[in-house]
């Protein structure tokens, strides 16, 4: 089984006035909202997902099993065979833990902080990258839940739990979890990760309805002009990473944008393109990040 999948291939350095009019409007900005799709991660050495040969080059063993993301990424799985889906998300979580974030992260934790109406982030990663990173816990939207909680595969309570203690030990040439597997505190049933599956009706969203909320008011408070001034903070969205299999993010940014107010910057490395008069970058995140660092004004 594959442990980490090759990082995108950097592209062409970017153009430089684009470039150039990216980095003066990070630069500029009052508040900041990162919005992170899976683009995001794969520079940090997690597979990629799109298209079946990118997961099964990840994933061999499930190649054998002529599975696809999307049908293995499923909650009944963990009815109907729970070691096969604990050595998926077993092996994900272990993953998750020891790949460190990629230096992109660095850099948009210093502009994140350096903001006087503050910052926020976005994203339909599930692996906790983020705030490893260092971004406060508070301040950062899983929109697709995390595979650092847990929650029971019924479920029989709206409960979710930390996973930080869960070790899930695999036969690898089998591609099976062995016993004991994670299961509920409740009703002691298979437990399973608090992600939105496809298909999902089981999901729990508790956890992530207040980071919805709290990132709502943070709108609401940048709609609103301070006292003394009749001018909004001036907001940049800064998408990374996101595609349009799965466009929770790019519509998030571009739903913000319009009701909102502010510029929207999207990289991405085949589908960079943005409604005017955004400005869209074709690039992995982490190459535009470390460009955008050089090229920002002092």
């Amino acid at each position: 089984m594959a442990a980490h999948s090759t990082s995108s291939r950097a592209t062409a350095r970017l153009d430089p006035g684009r470039l150039a009019a990216a980095a003066r409007l990070i630069r500029e900005a009052d508040a900041l909202l990162i919005t992170a799709g899976a683009g995001m991660g794969v520079d940090s050495g997690l597979p990629d997902f799109r298209g079946t040969d990118g997961f099964w080059r990840a994933y061999p063993a499930v190649a054998q099993l002529g599975l696809s993301f999307e049908e293995l990424a499923n909650p009944t799985w963990f009815e109907r065979n729970p070691a096969l889906a604990w050595a998926f998300y077993g092996h994900r979580l272990q993953l998750y833990r020891s790949t460190e974030p990629h230096p992109g992260f660095r850099i948009l934790l210093d502009w994140a902080r350096a903001k006087s109406a503050g910052w926020f982030v976005f994203t339909s990663n599930v692996d906790g990258h983020f705030q490893k990173a260092g971004f406060d816990p508070a301040r950062v939207v899983e929109c697709h839940g995390s595979i650092h909680h847990l929650q029971c595969r019924i479920p029989c309570t709206r409960s979710t739990w930390d996973a930080t203690c869960e070790v899930v030990t695999l036969h690898e040439t089998e591609f099976r979890a062995l016993p004991p597997l994670p299961a509920c505190p409740s009703c002691r049933q298979i437990a399973r990760p608090n992600i939105l599956l496809f298909g999902d009706a089981g999901w729990i969203a508790e956890r992530t309805h207040p980071q919805e909320a709290a990132l709502l008011q943070w709108l609401q408070e940048l709609s609103t002009p301070t006292a003394g001034s009749r001018a909004k903070p001036n907001l940049v969205i800064l998408e990374l990473g996101a595609g349009n299999a799965i466009p929770t993010v790019r519509l998030t940014s571009e739903a913000i944008a319009r009701r909102v107010g502010g510029s929207l910057i999207r990289i991405n490395t085949q589908d960079p393109q943005v409604p005017p008069p955004h400005l869209g970058l074709a690039s992995g995140a982490r190459q535009a990040l470390e460009e955008l660092l050089q090229a920002m004004p002092a």
